[in-house]
């Protein structure tokens, strides 16, 4: 990357160099110094430029709990000038210090005391979040001074519901800093991503999101997995699509879509109606796992025992129609959360 820094700066330097012996007449002497003052003004920036990338990971090392949101400002900005003349590794391998770099900044040591106290401005918070807090003085001034300055450099405070707040940053810092610098797949990846988790997706085990918008988020990740079969962020997009394909199907702990599937009146009825459009949609594997989860319904308990291979004959209603539907539960160990931010982490 630096190599082609220099590379530049010296082709820039040697082209006016040119320019300039045509052009005069005088003195060598003056065009010598007039040269020396030229690569001073054109090699100065270079090496300014240059350095500042070599430095760039040192200098996001330093963030901590103690530096200010300007200071990841001036990191954010020059991440923006670097970034452009790295390989994807270089740039992925920021990209994993940028988020330690944002876990350093947001952590915050308290006591018992102070973190009732947080947990009490959380729920004030949520009951009466326009009026000035009693609470706000007993927090730790670190707590203060990410309150004060939530909605700058990407800091975010997320309601996670049940009184408990938690810093992020944004799932648009990576779709604004680093997305625009990427490859067309991981570039993809992040900008969607951060797009459908700016707010939460489950709360207390709760889906937040309306049926039709589980299904867009499904059939999305099943059309990219056809357009970048090669992504780097394969596994996590398949991932994504057997989540959200589970969700649409069977809905989550504590928002099930029905209790038994004993026909169609028994499913939630945005939910069905969204299984009944898929179906009668575009081909896919979501439109077929559609139709065969509508037949399902529709059998009587004698033609599913009939259908149902031998070892799922005496299972739940719930694994049996997931099974015939060709619904396969996300993993429960993937050991990476896809729900907070533009990547999985």
């Amino acid at each position: 990357m630096l190599t082609r820094i220099h590379s530049i700066f010296k082709v820039c330097f040697v082209f006016s160099s040119l320019l300039f012996v045509g052009g005069c007449q005088q003195s060598s002497e003056p065009q010598v110094e007039m040269e020396q003052a030229e690569v001073k003004t054109v090699q100065s920036p270079a090496n300014d430029f240059t350095l500042m990338c070599e430095n760039i990971e040192k200098n996001m090392s330093q963030i901590d709990e103690q530096r200010t949101t300007f200071a990841l400002e001036q990191i954010n900005q020059d991440l923006k000038v670097c970034l452009p003349l790295m390989e994807l590794a270089e740039q992925k391998h920021l990209m994993q210090r940028s988020t330690e770099m944002y876990q350093r900044f947001l952590h915050v040591e308290r006591t018992e005391f102070q973190q009732r106290a947080f947990e009490q401005y959380a729920l004030d918070m949520a009951q009466h979040p326009t009026i000035q807090q009693s609470h706000f003085e007993q927090l730790t001034t670190r707590d203060q001074y990410l309150l004060k300055h939530k909605g700058q450099a990407y800091v975010e405070l997320l309601d996670q519901g049940n009184g408990t707040l938690q810093y992020r940053r944004s799932p648009e810092y990576l779709a604004r800093i680093f997305a625009p610098y990427l490859p067309a797949a991981e570039k993809v990846f992040i900008e969607n991503l951060a797009e459908q988790n700016m707010e939460p997706v489950l709360v207390e085990k709760r889906l937040q999101l309306e049926a039709a918008d589980i299904a867009a988020r499904a059939l999305f990740w099943e059309d990219y997995l056809q357009t970048y079969p090669k992504s780097s962020y394969q596994r996590d997009a398949e991932y994504l699509l057997k989540q959200y394909t589970y969700f649409l199907f069977r809905g989550s702990e504590q928002s099930p879509i029905s209790e038994d599937y004993r026909d169609r009146y028994s499913v939630e009825t945005s939910h069905l109606e969204t299984i009944i459009g898929l179906a009668r949609g575009q081909k896919s594997k979501l439109s077929t796992q559609a139709q065969l989860f509508l037949e399902f319904l529709d059998m009587n308990p004698e033609q599913r025992q009939r259908a149902l291979a031998a070892d799922y004959r005496n299972r739940s209603s719930t694994e049996q129609i997931l099974f015939y539907a060709q619904v396969t539960p996300p993993s429960q160990n993937y050991g990476k959360d896809c729900f907070k931010d533009a990547i999985c982490l």
